[in-house]
């Protein structure tokens, strides 16, 4: 708008509420109960929303105490600052801020009989756990945040009509599952 351009938007993606998030809560309840070894944070946001809702239920003391007897590693600088603030300290942090490189440290230094917690961020890091159980790993996935569509599509199905009559110049997206919501809202306008 600063800059003289028309904005447009359609919400492709809601964030479900994590208090609501009965997923969460089981993955919760499985984490304090696996007293893992080792904790992968991978959104500062996440994080914190995680222990929130912890608290909520009455799980937040054992979940803190979960996570302060557990190695911490974060997948950068944001899940670091949440990892503090939450009075936890990290013992490593990617520097490039992927999971990749999380990956490829954990399995360097071995994860054979080891316990995981690995908090996902928005979407099922299914390969990443994958790795990690074939390197014998019990893993237990915390998703902390998960998006669905919204309840009303029709201005993401606004902006798409407008896209196709070449009305758009150009679009951008927040996260990869807003590009995967948007196209599966696409597709289902589709005649």
């Amino acid at each position: 708008h600063r800059r003289g351009a028309r904005v447009v938007t359609g919400s492709a993606i809601s964030i479900v509420p994590l208090a609501d998030d009965q997923a969460l809560h089981a993955a919760t309840a499985a984490c304090v109960a696996l007293a893992p070894d080792l904790v992968v944070a991978t959104t500062g946001f996440g994080f914190r929303g995680w222990l929130e809702a912890a608290e909520g239920w009455g799980l937040g003391d054992e979940l803190r105490s979960a996570l302060r007897n557990a190695r911490l590693v974060a997948r950068g600088p944001k899940p670091c600052g949440a990892i503090r603030a939450a009075g936890l300290t990290e013992e490593w942090a990617a520097h490039t801020e992927s999971c990749d490189e999380v990956l490829a440290r954990l399995l360097a230094d071995g994860v054979a009989g080891r316990r995981i917690a690995v908090q996902e961020h928005g979407e099922p890091q299914a390969e990443f756990t994958a790795a990690l159980r074939e390197a014998g790993a019990t893993v237990v996935d915390v998703p902390v945040y998960r998006w669905t569509l919204p309840a009303d599509t029709a201005p993401a199905r606004r902006l798409i009509d407008q896209l196709i009559t070449g009305q758009i110049d150009a679009v951008t997206f927040t996260s990869a599952p807003a590009v995967k919501a948007f196209l599966q809202i696409a597709g289902a306008a589709e005649p």
